[in-house]
């Protein structure tokens, strides 16, 4: 959890039903309004124009403590555009088709070691409970155009969502709600919530396996890891790992996932379909705290960010061993692989920049400065 700067809330344009037909615990909180959000509200700075971002490849970046998202050049490695999105914008992702980028933005008041606490639930330790009350209309989903490159509307979301993927079709999220224990599902083109699930304790994490059969939700103060069969419309397994788990990603080929766990310094993997740990890896060096990891497009390597650590760690997937650490920004989150695989980028949200990481070398390049805490990364390819 980070400490968080005073960020831009949306507007209220519109309030619509929502409902939630499939839920096997029903979120009777009041965050599902679903906002429409006009992108002249919204008016970005940058030296580019919409056509001109829209050409390249872009790295999208949710900067937690300013409130924004920050749209970066791939092509000049350069800030092009700044987007105030609302509070605590946190998991990003995009449409399969690459035409929205969606952000997950919470009224949640964060705690934890950056404002003087501790980690909330870990192990017995207290809670800390100076925060200030949530403001729960600052809830939702917001949607990001990759024609305009502007905050086009927000969805429901259920309270306080940290991180979201979006189903292999297009039509669905899956978000974790952390401060609920849930999971929510969240249709599209229906803009409602159409089902919650209760998973375990402080939901973070949230993936969708490449064959759009299965959502894997982390859980951070349980450590474990719950399983949604997304045919059936229910939760239908759960693995225990090591301490707070963190992140998720699969292999392209849905054969394997990896969930890595800050507290237990671990990345777990996990075999397909029969939701199996087969092996735990702990990476060495001074603080390493697993947090983000992707695997890159050939699904021969997964980079795992180490949090504390500082670094940025590689998987050969042929025996799931570590092969490379690489030095980045503090405290890296957030990271992506590149479409032809050649470059990692990582989320530093102490140093407020992104490392650019070129994988053959296992060298990090440069840095990109951009808004306060980087949190989360997409990357929007090239439009064809």
């Amino acid at each position: 959890m980070r400490t968080l700067a005073r960020a831009v809330l949306l507007p209220t344009f519109a309030i619509f039903a929502t409902g939630c037909p499939h839920s096997e615990s029903k979120d009777t909180s009041d965050a599902g309004a679903v906002t429409a959000a006009p992108a002249s509200a919204f008016a970005p700075r940058g030296s580019q124009d919409a056509a001109s971002i829209r050409r390249g490849p872009r790295l999208y970046v949710s900067d937690e403590a300013s409130g924004e998202v920050t749209i970066i050049d791939l092509d000049t490695n350069t800030v092009a555009q700044t987007l105030s999105v609302g509070k605590r914008p946190r998991g990003i992702q995009k449409a399969p088709d690459g035409s929205a980028v969606y952000v997950a933005l919470s009224g949640s008041v964060p705690t934890g070691p950056e404002r003087g606490g501790p980690e909330k639930g870990v192990n017995g330790e207290k809670k800390d409970t100076d925060a200030a009350a949530p403001d729960r209309s600052a809830d939702g989903i917001g949607i990001l155009s990759t024609k305009t490159g502007a905050l086009t509307f927000r969805l429901p979301s259920g309270t306080d969502p940290e991180q979201l993927a979006v189903s292999v079709d297009g039509t669905h999220l899956f978000v974790s709600n952390e401060d609920a224990a849930s999971m929510s599902v969240i249709g599209i083109g229906s803009k409602s919530i159409e089902g919650t699930f209760r998973v375990g304790e402080e939901p973070e994490g949230v993936g969708v396996s490449p064959d759009g059969k299965w959502v894997y939700v982390t859980c951070e103060a349980t450590s474990d890891v719950h399983v949604y069969d997304i045919q059936a419309k229910k939760m239908v397994a759960k693995l225990t790992v090591p301490g707070r788990p963190r992140g998720v990603a699969f292999l392209p080929d849905g054969a394997r996932a990896y969930v890595t766990s800050e507290t237990g310094g671990a990345v777990s993997v996990v075999r397909l379909p029969d939701h199996k740990v087969v092996k735990t890896l702990k990476p060495e060096g001074e603080n390493v705290r697993p947090m983000g990891v992707a695997a890159s497009p050939d699904g021969k390597r997964v980079y795992v960010t180490t949090g504390h650590g500082g670094s940025l760690v590689v998987i050969d997937t042929s025996n799931d061993e570590v092969v490379g650490t690489v030095a980045v920004g503090k405290r890296p989150w957030g990271v992506i692989v590149s479409g032809d695989g050649k470059t990692v980028y990582t989320a530093n949200g102490p140093s407020d920049d992104v490392s650019v990481v070129d994988a053959a070398t296992l060298k990090e390049t440069s840095r990109i400065k951009v808004g306060k805490k980087p949190w989360g990364l997409v990357l929007v390819p090239r439009e064809e």
